[in-house]
């Protein structure tokens, strides 16, 4: 399988050498002042003695003290193509994670068609390579059509290029498949990916069930949906032996969960949204509908005990859960608007709060953003090492800046952080080598 597709047939950029930065690796926890000289689109060195001194013959970047790191990988991507391209195409979300230091995204396959067989695969990979401007990867269907019932053909999509396999937004309520799928997985050394949530408790629910949505009117959806499904599913771990990721947990009872089945040497890991570590069902306010997302946002005892697990190395992944929609299904009431939000443009700003506010330092901060992503799928990326893929962002960790929907580069322009003050500005993005973002001063717009 090839790791990069979308930069197969881009021309690195010349050897530059990148002084006087911060350099931050999360895999070795390295923060130190130093510089990295990368070439042929790989990281060639990097360390102290570059700090002032860049090899002969090499561009030079000053960094000016600025954070150097790995490029952030974003482990769930809703887009649009192929069917919705009205919401999102590969070529825009493209530019949105540039924007915002994502360099690899792997996207889901909640299209229409469902990315459910090899073709689509295929599909995805050339429209990527022709289009996109960062690394985007294909996480297939696990059931045909995503309709939880029949299996699909996991062994050829994976060598197909597949890095993942998954039901989408929708939770596999039947036991015995979602059994046969894990043992299918086990036989092939391939991950699933699932999204817990029970479908017949969640029902027709908006947000999470408690006080506010009383006070709203607005049906709620228990966490104990959320609870049993993950309990149920590494019951069949258990059972299977198949590599097991939870998409997006939002509770310490889940966090439990997984937590005793690690102790236990189960093949299990888990994912949080950035939304639900830096918002909580109270940010809806009045009925905000760019906030409707699902999982839904949880009160903020949940969102706390979601930071400290990032805080204690328990989260491995932090995700966008980019889900962009468009304004015809988010300008309705609340219980009939579109679940979804935009987030790859604002993932590293948003994230950057944990850190600003005190709860969780940076380099433990970017590891589930980058290293821990990029060993749970297999790729190259995610550190900063002799050897390893030109994939780096630059970025200003104490610049202001607010957002405002109609910069943002995604076709849709759902984001729930809106208006939302932020600390931390990507300044360069590298993919391959070659610069595919930079900081202008339209942006400050």
């Amino acid at each position: 399988m090839s790791f990069n597709p979308a930069a197969s047939t881009r021309k690195a950029g010349p050897p530059t050498a990148f002084i006087n930065a911060r350099i931050v690796d999360p895999e070795t926890s390295r923060d130190e002042p130093g510089g990295l000289f990368m070439k042929d689109s790989v990281i060639a060195d990097l360390g102290p003695h570059l700090r002032r001194n860049a090899p002969e013959g090499a561009k030079v970047v000053d960094c000016k003290g600025k954070l150097l790191c790995p490029g952030l990988i974003d482990a769930q991507v809703f887009t649009g193509e192929p069917g919705y391209e009205h919401r999102e195409t590969l070529k825009t979300a493209s530019h949105s994670a540039a924007a915002g230091g994502v360099t690899t995204m792997i996207v889901m396959p909640d299209t229409d068609p469902v990315i459910d067989q090899v073709s689509l695969v295929d599909f995805i990979q050339r429209r990527a390579r022709d289009n996109a401007i960062v690394n985007i990867l294909t996480m297939a269907a696990t059931t045909k059509g995503l309709k939880g019932e029949e299996m699909t053909e996991i062994g050829l999509l994976k060598r197909a290029g597949a890095v993942a396999f998954s039901n989408g937004k929708t939770s596999i309520a039947n036991t015995r498949v979602m059994k046969n799928v894990l043992l299918y997985a086990r036989d092939f050394g391939a991950l699933i990916v699932h999204h817990t949530e029970d479908p017949f408790l969640a029902g027709a629910g908006a947000m999470n069930s408690g006080e506010v949505a009383t006070r709203l009117g607005l049906p709620g959806i228990p966490k104990m949906a959320e609870i049993i499904t993950l309990e149920r599913d590494v019951r069949l771990v258990e059972m299977t032996g198949g590599r097991y990721h939870a998409a997006t947990i939002t509770c310490p009872e889940s966090l439990a969960i997984i937590r005793h089945a690690k102790a236990r040497g189960l093949p299990v890991s888990c994912g949080v949204s950035i939304n639900h570590l830096t918002l909580n069902e109270n940010d809806i306010g009045s009925y905000r509908t760019f906030l409707k997302v699902r999982p839904p946002l949880r009160k903020e005892d949940d969102r706390a005990a979601m930071v400290a697990a990032v805080a204690n190395g328990e989260i491995d992944t932090i995700v966008s859960s980019h889900d962009p929609q468009d304004a015809d299904v988010k300008r309705r009431p609340f219980a009939e608007a579109a679940d979804g939000a935009a987030g790859l443009e604002t993932l590293l700003a948003a994230a950057l709060r944990l850190h600003h506010s005190g709860d969780v330092a940076l380099p433990t901060l970017l590891r589930p953003l980058t290293v821990n992503a990029a060993k749970l799928f297999g790729l190259p990326s995610g550190r900063l090492q002799k050897g390893a893929p030109a994939d780096i962002i630059l970025v200003d960790i104490d610049e202001p800046w607010v957002v405002n929907k109609d910069l943002l580069r995604s076709r849709s322009k759902n984001s729930p952080f809106d208006e939302a003050k932020m600390q931390g500005r990507v300044l360069r993005t590298i993919v391959g080598g070659e610069t595919v973002h930079e900081f202008s001063a339209p942006d400050r717009r």
